[in-house]
């Protein structure tokens, strides 16, 4: 009762502790804090912006079609009378759940792919590396252009294309830790109390190298939302009338030299806000998450 009564005691010290390391590094650093609030903006909007919108973001109302931002539409409305804000808004969800979704894939399979080769190298690191050096011998956003045309231009077939070209991204930056830690005292410690390989990969490597990927997944996810707006810009993303940054842009930039420039840049300025809050966010999340950081 005694032992059982301490490790119950334990586990909420290490939570509070984890705690307060996080608020420590958001708190003392500024531009942590700020991309940390910047994501609470993303995430508030993509959880409740269908709740929060002051109008249905597909309703069309050709009466109040293409005027310009004023206190009854803050950015203004379409060519279709629709609630610029309202689609901004809402399109918040779509475009974060494709950016999740992708970097979440190519986290489970290129950053498990990345370790192996680094690990165990020989004829798994060659494979992978072909694999890795096939992708990347294509220009990454037109081999996302030829998948989602070859597979159809699905969200699912969007996070699947997003996925593969960060591919090589995930297996080097992996691939590079593990080849440095193989070798390490602890992992020959885990290796000496009878562990496999593959236990040594999954619970002694991988949390070892977390932290750098913490920053590749918070780099990609920015990415992952370009990428995702690029191809709807061309017409091979989310098809219309779904509420999309990259399909908003392509609907306002017709309209930019007849003076209607508020239709393209506050889709714009939302995708500038996801991906700049991304490329902050990187930092912060390795110094919360790496443990010779922590005081």
């Amino acid at each position: 009762m005694t032992l059982a009564t301490a490790d119950t005691q334990k586990a909420p010290g290490g939570l509070a502790a984890t705690l307060a390391h996080a608020r420590y590094v958001i708190s003392d650093n500024p531009v942590t804090g700020i991309a940390f609030g910047m994501f609470l903006v993303l995430v508030v909007c993509a959880a409740l912006g269908p709740f929060i919108v002051p109008y249905d973001p597909l309703a069309s109302d050709t009466a109040a079609a293409l005027q310009p931002p004023s206190a009854a539409h803050w950015f203004g409305t379409d060519n279709l009378g629709r609630d610029i804000f309202s689609r901004v808004v809402v399109a918040s969800r779509l475009d974060m759940a494709i950016a999740i979704f992708s970097v979440a894939l190519v986290f489970a399979v290129g950053g498990i792919a990345g370790i192996a080769s680094g690990f165990f190298g020989g004829w798994t690191d060659r494979i992978i590396g072909r694999i890795s050096d096939t992708i990347m011998a294509f220009p990454l956003f037109v081999l996302a252009m030829g998948i989602v045309a070859a597979l159809g231009n699905t969200v699912t077939n969007i996070v699947i294309a997003t996925a593969i070209i960060n591919f090589p991204l995930y297996v080097r930056v992996a691939k590079s830790e593990a080849a440095i830690r193989r070798n390490a005292g602890y992992v020959q410690a885990a290796r000496l109390t009878g562990n496999s390989e593959w236990r040594i990969l999954l619970t002694t490597i991988l949390p070892n190298i977390l932290p750098i990927m913490m920053v590749q997944m918070s780099l990609t996810m920015g990415y992952a939302i370009l990428n995702a707006a690029g191809l709807s810009f061309i017409g091979l993303g989310v098809r219309p009338p779904t509420p999309e940054w990259g399909i908003m842009v392509a609907e306002g930039s017709a309209y930019i030299v007849s003076g209607e420039w508020w239709i393209a840049l506050f889709p714009g300025l939302a995708l500038m806000f996801a991906v700049f809050c991304f490329n902050l966010l990187g930092d912060g999340l390795r110094d919360i998450v790496d443990p010779q950081r922590r005081t």
